[in-house]
């Protein structure tokens, strides 16, 4: 507390998606989007600019894109916990968050290697909680499509039960790794607002961060726990410049490296599942139909329960009333929120977000491998310390020390309301 108000401050993860982010042309071999350097490197940059953590995702099956390995993104990576037991040997204070999977893991595997990378670390490891039901993803366990989607957060409960079990005997009840989550449906909210003590948030837009907090506020409120009790965390990335003008057109170039026509053209291909290479992505949408109006037959980025039929629908009527080319409808659909500025100007911005409880940190996106935080850590963070928002040293050693957070859930909310 401070004067009677809390003092709220920024959280930073460094967080590496599959993509396609990246300039590929940057690197001399792609694989050094894979290799263990390029990891400790970042992680070592986001450990001097006292980043909260490093999080990832994960994926149980290589993307595919047309029955293909897509090969405009990065479609896998080292395994989470092998990678960063190596990295908590490199680092010494920076959290590591593990995206691991309920639907298709065992609960006491995923427990023990949990609990050792908890252990050496000395407290820095966290479980991003997510569940599946898709058919696509069970293949690789030969159990396709064996959990029913309603069912998947009861599934997920019953597994979180029994690895908490785990750790009680194993580190004691008050060491546990922290619980992040990434469900958006109401089920997922429900579960982040009884489980989970941060959770990874979709919501960059300030109108939308301010519902979704709102939000989490009141599910939080009918279990007995205050908002402090869950740090909320949007995707971001962020673009720096002397000025606006050359803030805005750094992002633009990137975006106008990154979005090739081949990868404009894929987005489309998603949803319509046949080649239309033969389509100029300057002009109209493809004349014909989708090859299948029931199943896309790309995985892994593209929802599987996609609605090919009525997704071109949509598109083709916003297209005609707005005179879209494919480049321009697709630039549309991918739009997002994004911190462009000087660094003074984003500092300011994030603390209007912070201050006002929208959110409590950034899962932050590199533009690059292995540089990708050093303007961040170099310009931005400086102004955010400035600005009162963002700490001048690690508050702790644990990662449940650096998010401010009490003992774990399970051991302080009634069981009943956690069910």
């Amino acid at each position: 507390m401070h004067g009677g108000t809390v003092v709220r401050r920024l959280h930073l993860n460094a967080f590496f998606p599959f993509g396609p982010i990246y300039v590929w042309d940057e690197l001399e071999r792609p694989e050094q989007y894979y290799e263990f350097d390029g990891f400790a490197q970042l992680a070592r940059t986001a450990e001097r600019g006292l980043f909260t953590g490093v999080f990832l995702g994960d994926s149980q099956r290589l993307r595919e894109h047309l029955g293909r390995i897509t090969d405009t993104a990065v479609t896998g990576r080292p395994d989470q916990l092998v990678l960063f037991s190596y990295l908590a040997a490199l680092t010494e204070k920076i959290g590591f968050v593990a995206t691991l999977n309920t639907t298709f893991n065992d609960p006491i595997d995923l427990a023990r290697r949990l609990a050792t990378v908890h252990t050496l670390s000395h407290g820095r490891a966290g479980w991003n909680v997510v569940t599946t039901d898709n058919a696509w993803t069970g293949e690789n366990f030969r159990r396709g499509n064996y959990l029913d989607h309603t069912h998947r957060y009861e599934h997920a409960l019953a597994h979180l039960r029994t690895v908490q079990a785990y750790w009680d005997e194993e580190l004691g009840s008050a060491s546990h790794p922290v619980l992040f989550q990434a469900g958006e449906s109401d089920e997922g909210r429900d579960f982040a607002a009884r489980h989970a003590e941060a959770i990874f948030s979709r919501y960059l837009d300030y109108d939308q961060a301010s519902a979704f907090a709102a939000d989490l506020t009141a599910r939080l409120g009918r279990v007995g726990r205050p908002r402090s009790d869950l740090a909320i965390f949007p995707g971001a990335k962020i673009t720096l410049g002397d000025t606006r003008a050359e803030a805005e057109e750094k992002a633009a170039e990137f975006e106008r490296r990154t979005w090739t026509d081949r990868r404009i053209r894929a987005v489309l291909e998603s949803v319509w599942s046949r080649d239309l290479s033969a389509y100029d992505v300057d002009g109209p949408l493809p004349d014909v139909g989708p090859a299948d109006p029931e199943q896309t037959v790309t995985h892994g980025v593209v929802n599987s329960r996609d609605q090919p039929l009525r997704t071109v629908g949509a598109w083709r009527t916003l297209a005609a009333e707005r005179g879209y080319t494919i480049r321009g409808l697709v630039a549309h659909l991918s739009r997002t929120a994004q911190f462009v500025g000087t660094p003074g100007e984003v500092a300011d911005r994030l603390a209007h977000y912070v201050r006002t409880g929208a959110i409590d940190g950034l899962n932050l996106v590199p533009n690059a491998v292995p540089t990708g935080f050093d303007e961040v850590v170099e310009r931005l963070v400086p102004e955010l310390q400035d600005r009162g928002i963002y700490p001048a040293e690690y508050a702790g050693s644990t990662l449940r020390d650096n998010l401010g957070l009490p003992a774990p859930v399970a051991h302080r909310i009634p069981t009943e309301a956690r069910s």
